[in-house]
This record gives C-alpha cells, sequence and structure tokens, in this order.
C-alpha cells in the first residue's frame, strides 16, 4: 500500500484538517468542552453532590421569583419604546414577539404579550423615560437574587457594599438584556435574509437553510457569552477569570433550551393548569419557565464551580496553593483589621 506524498489529495486533507483542529483549539470556542485536566467522570459526580449541598432547586424558587417581579417593569419600558418605535412597522413588532414565544409556553407567552400590548397603546416620551428607569432598578433585583443565589453555588460571601452590588446588578441587567435582545434580532435578521434569498434565487432552500443554521449558532453563542457574564460579575470571586466559553455556560444553554422545549411539549399535551388554576393558570406556567431557566443557569454555574475547586483542590495538593485552612486564617486577619 503507497503510502500519501506530500501534494496528494489525502496528504493535502490531512494538513487542512490539522490546520483547522488547532484554530478551533487556539480559539475560545474550544473552552466549551475544557475541562482544565478534571475527568468528565468526576466533573459529573461533584456536581451532583453539589446540587443538594447547595440547595440549587430551593435556590431555583428564589430566583423564579425574582424573574417574575422583574419582567412586568422590564415589559412597561421595552414596551414603550416599541410603542413609540414600532407603531409604524408592526412586522417587525410581531416578528420580535414571535420569534420570544419559540421558548416561552404558550399560555405564558399570552399572558406576557397581552401585558405587552395593553403598555404599548398609551406610550409617550415621559413614560419612557420613567419605564427604563424603574425597569432598570426593578429588573435588578432579578440580578441581584442571581448574586446571592450564585454566591451559594461558588460557596463565598457577599463582601460587596449594598450599592456597589445593586449597581453591579444594574449594569448587569443592561448587558444581558443587550445580549439576549441581540441574539434574538439576529434570529429574526437570520429568518429574513433566508426568506429573501428562497424568494430571489429559485432553487436556494439549501442556502437559506444553511443561512438559518447559521444564525442559530450565532444567537446560541450570544446567549452562552450572557451566561458567562452572570458567571464572571454576579459571585463575589475574589480572584476572577474571564473566559468566552466554559463547559457550564453550554450545560446551562442546552438545558435550558431542552427543558423550554419539553416544557412547552407538556403543556400541550397534558396542560391542566388552566383546569386546576383557573385565571392564575398563566401565571402559574410563567413561574414554572421562570423556576426551569433559575435551574438551569445555577446548574451551568455549579459545574463551573465544581471544576474550578476541582482545580485549587488539585493545586492545594501539589503545594501550588496554600492550603484552605491558611486562606480562612488571612481572610479572617483581614476583617478583623477592616473592623
Amino acid at each position: 500500500m503507497t503510502q500519501p506524498t506530500m501534494h496528494s489529495p489525502e496528504s493535502r486533507l490531512h494538513t487542512m484538517e490539522k490546520n483547522a483542529w488547532a484554530l478551533v483549539q487556539s480559539s475560545p470556542i474550544h473552552r466549551m468542552w475544557d475541562l482544565r485536566g478534571v475527568p468528565l467522570k468526576e466533573v459529573a459526580k461533584r456536581t451532583w453532590k453539589g446540587i443538594d449541598d447547595d440547595n440549587l432547586f430551593g435556590r431555583a424558587s428564589q430566583l423564579a421569583y425574582a424573574f417574575f417581579s422583574a419582567i412586568f417593569p422590564a415589559l412597561i419600558a421595552i414596551s414603550s419604546l416599541m410603542g413609540l418605535i414600532a407603531k409604524s412597522s408592526s412586522h417587525l413588532y410581531f416578528a420580535l414577539l414571535n420569534k420570544l414565544g419559540q421558548l416561552i409556553p404558550p399560555t405564558a407567552f399570552a399572558l406576557v404579550t397581552d401585558t405587552f400590548r395593553q403598555t404599548t397603546s398609551a406610550s409617550t416620551p415621559g413614560k419612557v423615560t420613567f419605564g427604563l428607569l424603574f425597569a432598570l432598578f426593578s429588573a435588578s433585583v432579578g440580578i441581584s437574587a442571581l448574586q446571592d443565589t450564585l454566591n451559594s453555588v461558588y460557596r463565598v460571601r457577599e463582601t460587596r457594599p449594598f450599592w456597589k452590588a445593586r449597581a453591579e446588578a444594574m449594569g448587569l441587567t443592561l448587558v444581558v438584556g443587550s445580549l439576549i435582545l441581540a441574539s434574538v434580532l439576529v434570529l429574526f435578521g437570520g429568518d429574513l435574509a433566508a426568506n429573501y434569498l428562497a424568494h430571489l434565487f429559485r432553487g436556494a432552500w439549501v442556502l437559506a437553510i444553511m443561512l438559518r443554521v447559521i444564525y442559530w449558532i450565532v444567537a446560541s453563542l450570544l446567549v452562552i457569552l450572557s451566561f458567562e457574564v452572570m458567571y464572571y460579575c454576579c459571585p463575589d470571586v475574589q480572584h476572577r477569570v474571564w473566559r468566552w466559553f466554559t463547559p457550564g455556560g453550554v450545560v446551562g444553554l442546552l438545558g435550558w433550551i431542552a427543558g423550554s422545549v419539553a416544557l412547552r411539549v407538556y403543556l400541550h399535551y397534558f396542560n391542566s393548569y388552566s383546569v386546576t388554576y383557573g385565571s392564575l393558570g398563566a401565571v402559574i406556567i410563567l413561574l414554572l419557565w421562570f423556576y426551569l431557566s433559575g435551574v438551569m443557569i445555577l446548574l451551568g454555574g455549579e459545574v463551573n464551580s465544581e471544576i474550578e475547586r476541582a482545580v485549587a483542590e488539585k493545586k492545594i495538593v501539589n503545594g501550588e496553593l496554600p492550603p484552605v485552612s491558611a486562606i480562612e486564617k488571612v481572610d479572617l486577619k483581614a476583617e478583623k483589621t477592616a473592623s
């Protein structure tokens, strides 16, 4: 059997594959599956134990209530802006809503859109200003709850003053909200571009599908990036290291999408909330979706924290870090000095 020569097609293909893999490994995307030397089985075992130790499901209930408290003030601001901007462009208005409705359960989405329409019909510049300021402060309640819950997941104490933590929460609300809005706009723009190509060129459906896939990937990366911003900024970790993509972000996104789709399917075939709770059924479903979202956000944080903890324990064993007891003594001494 002859070996492939340097200029043979097989050799060129092997070189291209090698260069492509080297490019992926040098890019931030490679960190999506980078466990930093911790075996996958150990990460799964530690995460499973951490879910119980950190009361993850109880913390998710706290997040669900905070998210529910934050969404309607946020809708006031969004609908006020949309009422002024999109009254002459109803297609954009409803198209963006439909994109959001692909993950939110239909009954809960109807509740959201009804509130959206009611406030949009009476938008004024004064309401826009007040709505934005009020929504920013109220929506930061959700991020503040996320700060508290991720502190529990990362097992760190909150040392930031109240005003600083709330200011960070308000800024983080703007950043995360902008990233999520950008992901929705990317999906909307991708659909417009794909439909335009399919209409312009006969037989361009393959290109249209590829374009939609690319836009879904870009939108997913934006959502993962919003997860990473939360994991980086919310917990009061003393030594933060920014990573564009982490395993926890991927787990959080995939779990959130899978859970949202599963909830939609369940409600489609087995929806008994409206019968049981009457007019409150939509509220219960929205709270359930927020709870599911909180579980997945915290699960991603749990994965990242357990990887960080395993790496730190390994460094302590190898003598690269001081023992935990020594670190605690330094922290205690610093607290006494500050007081």
